[in-house]
């Protein structure tokens, strides 16, 4: 998995007018916890931020907090603006190597699905796939073939398997399939 050092500072004061302020000065307010460690209050610059929150991949966020601590971490949860958009806060989950992580990452689909040469229509419900593993096991992306999709067939979270990680979404949700339209209906009927 991908590592992405972000840059932060330590801060004491915490209420809505120093959380305000920070926000006026560009910066997002943090917080990591986890591991038995106590909760540790930061900002870190908005536009270093949209690095990590903008894009599909997952990463492993290395933290360097006021120069010299050092911190490994995985986004836990993000709170958003609801008309602009604007990310109000971050909190960030600690991580090791030996305690398993569960993460999303991208869900990246390869091959031709037979259903679609036949005339079916190809849909995608799910972008993303949570996973539990180590973190020398995760996948930066989980690749699903769906070369043998046929016609009304789909594939669901619990159909794929991988090495040394688990699948935790919802084993019967539906990541992609193959329905029929009806030209493949016509073509059926008139052949």
């Amino acid at each position: 998995m991908q590592h992405f050092e972000l840059n932060g500072q330590t801060r004491n004061v915490a209420g809505k007018a120093a959380i305000k302020a920070f926000r006026a000065q560009g910066l997002v307010p943090c917080n990591l916890y986890g591991l038995g460690m106590e909760n540790i209050l930061f900002t870190v610059n908005a536009k270093d931020l949209k690095a990590v929150t903008e894009t599909p991949k997952a990463h492993i966020i290395d933290l360097v907090l006021d120069g010299t601590k050092k911190y490994t971490a995985v986004l836990h949860e993000l709170q958003w603006h609801p008309v602009t958009d604007i990310c109000l806060h971050v909190d960030f989950l600690a991580v090791n190597e030996t305690k398993p992580i569960n993460i999303e990452v991208p869900i990246v689909i390869s091959g031709h699905a037979v259903g679609v040469q036949q005339g079916g229509k190809f849909y995608q419900n799910a972008r993303k796939l949570r996973v539990c593993a180590t973190m020398a096991n995760l996948p930066d992306e989980v690749t699903v073939d769906i070369s043998g999709l046929g016609l009304d067939k789909r594939i669901k979270a619990g159909d794929i398997k991988l090495d040394k990680i688990v699948v935790t979404t919802d084993k019967d949700a539906i990541i992609c399939g193959v329905k029929t339209t009806r030209n493949t209906v016509v073509n059926t009927e008139e052949a």
